[in-house]
């Protein structure tokens, strides 16, 4: 078996024919390359899409960081090479590498993809394939050569089962400690007569560890699922997630690996907090991630002095899923001004809402680099957001633009969904108009300060797509029809150049909320949607809808019965077997109050809202069973 990949040749040979062959030759400041002959466990980290958006990930660098600062183990990257890198690795019989070392990744103990959105899982099996890997976990075990194990985490591990033919591990949950210690348990296992069962049985006892062959499923002569259980004593009939409870001690990179060229998210990213409690309902990440965890200000002012010396970036990202609930966002805003201001780096918050939104904040950030200000009404109406529980109203988000405007911003961005849950015509007209007078606002300030600047508006209506782990899982998405129906009603009513409007193809949606809610038939969609050339599926240049459906028709299934079917309370869905902490009850709670337009508060505000997460912590709430019927 090659055991490297000719450096040397491939930069004379093979890159030269390519774009951006800066993607492929690794050797970035603060990468760590390791002697294979003094580790023990070596694992190569897959992102399933091209180098750009793959090191703008901030899990990638702080699992890098922890499992190389291990002596015994190794991580190593890998990326998804682009199109025309496939085609000279194919013509050139060249497998799929690593960066570090150059090694095929076929040949390390751990193959570990992260799921970030489904319409990447097309790009796994390319890179499975260019890898020399097969697909199905059954063939790798019945056959003579050895493979790397697979192993599947991220927030799309949460219904891990459109993949699970293909990976033998899924880490569900926070991954900094539950990684190295099934590294741990691997190295020893090694030492011994390594049994691959009887390492995978092992590793069910650790906390968010799935291993998906140990469980059998079963389904109604309807299609529907009916069960799944676990075939042997000692598997968890649930998998409880993994969870750092302790943020301030976790991990965090100091040396980050600084990248040659431009990345999507090209800056520090410094994670100030993590989970969130505002209990907006199409929102996976804000169940997921719960309970809502900080760092300190004075880690954090650490690693921004430590990341300023290691890395050179321009701009510090307070990134969180709400940054501004840190309880001590002001003053540290403020002592990392004071760090920033001589090095001419620039501080940017890019998840504010609309009703923790600071003007002061704004323009303190401002004063080194002014930022674009980005605000998320998500509807058009104030039935639809209490629908959704946004929690904000029209009048927040005129006093933020009108803020904004006096302060000199000239550019605003709004941020909303269509196709909600209970979504009426009004809801979609509504966007428009909204948008409309924050415009006009924009114009009417503008005038009032003697300012000739041009006032814009951008809008961005995202397709809703329904989630596990939301109390919108169990709705049924708009059809393709029905969401280019309301895009197309926004173009028409949008009667000025001032205002920009953005919309997402609603076929890749579709298929994107088909892969959310699917099951394990959905493998055989996905080896015949490879083998017809589907990859890239989130590019839309590459997007090829036709060729999904053929897949779909060719497994005997739809994408329509996935995406589109109403949930009933009583179904067995596929992800019901994960333990997320927040109670299956207290979604449906929520869809019911959804219906009402009822608002659910923030338990940071106004008390425990009983959602479970809290249930380890002793929580004295009790949670109350909601039955189908109330809807």
């Amino acid at each position: 078996m090659l055991s490297k990949i000719d450096k040397e040749w491939l930069e004379e040979v093979v890159l030269p024919q390519v774009e951006k062959p800066i993607r492929y030759v690794g050797g970035e400041l603060n990468s760590i390359v390791k002697d294979h002959d003094k580790v023990s466990v070596k694992l190569a980290f897959a992102f399933p899409d091209v180098y750009e958006v793959g090191m703008s990930h901030l899990g990638t660098q702080i699992l890098y960081h922890i499992l190389n600062d291990r002596e015994s183990f190794c991580m190593e990257r890998v990326f998804c090479p682009w199109i025309d890198m496939q085609e000279k690795m194919k013509e050139y019989h060249v497998l799929l590498y690593t960066l570090e070392t150059f090694t095929p990744v076929r040949n390390f103990d751990f193959l570990g993809f992260t799921l970030q959105y489904e319409m990447s899982y097309s790009n796994i099996l390319s890179m499975l394939a260019m890898a020399d890997i097969p697909f199905l976990r059954e063939q790798r075990i019945e056959s003579t050569t050895a493979y790397p194990l697979l192993i599947g985490g991220g927030p799309c591990a949460y219904n891990p089962e459109p993949l699970a033919d293909f990976f033998d591990i899924f880490l569900i949950g926070d991954a900094e400690e539950t990684l190295l210690a099934l590294l741990d348990l691997y190295e020893q296992h090694k030492r011994g007569d390594f049994q691959r069962s009887a390492f995978l049985l092992e590793a069910t006892s650790l906390p968010g560890i799935y291993v998906p062959e140990f469980y059998q499923v079963q389904y109604n002569q309807d299609g529907k699922l009916q069960s799944m259980t676990p075939l042997y004593e000692g598997v968890p009939a649930n998998v409880r997630k993994s969870l750092v409870k302790d943020l301030d001690k976790a991990p965090f990179p100091q040396k980050p690996v600084v990248p040659f060229m431009d990345i999507i998210h090209d800056r520090i990213m410094l994670e100030v907090l993590r989970g969130c409690t505002h209990g907006c309902r199409f929102c996976q990440a804000g169940t997921l991630y719960r309970p809502v965890r900080e760092r300190s200000k004075e880690t954090l002012l650490a690693q921004a002095t430590a990341l300023m010396e290691t890395t050179g970036h321009e701009d510090i990202s307070l990134t969180s899923l709400s940054t501004a609930d840190h309880t001590q966002l002001s003053s540290l805003v403020d002592d990392l001004l004071g760090m920033c201001q001589a090095q001419q780096v620039s501080i940017s918050l890019p998840s504010l809402r609309i009703d923790t939104f600071s003007m002061g904040m704004a323009k303190k950030i401002s004063s080194v680099r002014k930022t674009g200000l980005t605000f998320a009404p998500e509807a058009g109406t104030q039935r639809m957001r209490d629908v959704i529980n946004k929690g904000v109203t029209e009048e927040n988000l005129m006093s933020v633009a009108e803020d904004a405007f006096q302060a000199g911003w000239e550019r605003i961005k709004l941020y909303y969904m269509i196709g909600l849950p209970f979504e009426e015509q009004e809801d979609i007209d509504g966007i428009v108009r909204l948008s409309n007078k924050v415009l006009y606002l924009g114009k009417r300030v503008a005038k009032e300060i003697g300012s000739h600047r041009r006032i814009s508006v951008t809008v961005s209506a995202s397709n809703f797509v329904p989630k596990p782990f939301t109390p919108f899982q169990w709705w049924g998405q708009n059809s393709i029809e029905e969401l280019r129906k309301k895009q197309f009603s926004m173009k028409d009513r949008i009667r000025t150049g001032n205002i920009v409007l953005h919309y997402h193809d609603a076929r890749v949606s579709h298929l994107e909320a088909a892969f959310a809610r699917g099951d394990r038939r959905l493998s055989r969609v996905l080896i015949h949607a490879h083998h017809k050339g589907c990859r890239f599926d989130g590019w839309d240049e590459l997007f090829q809808f036709d060729l999904w459906q053929e897949a779909f028709e060719a497994a005997g299934l739809s994408s329509a019965w996935y995406a589109q079917r109403e949930f009933d309370y009583s179904d067995c869905l596929p992800w019901d077997f994960i333990d997320s902490g927040v109670r299956k009850e207290f979604l449906y709670a929520e869809y019911v109050n959804a219906q009402k337009a009822m608002l659910t508060p923030d338990c940071r505000d106004e008390g425990c809202t009983q959602c479970g997460v809290c249930m380890d912590m002793h929580c004295s709430m009790q949670l109350q069973e909601v039955h189908r019927d109330e809807v």
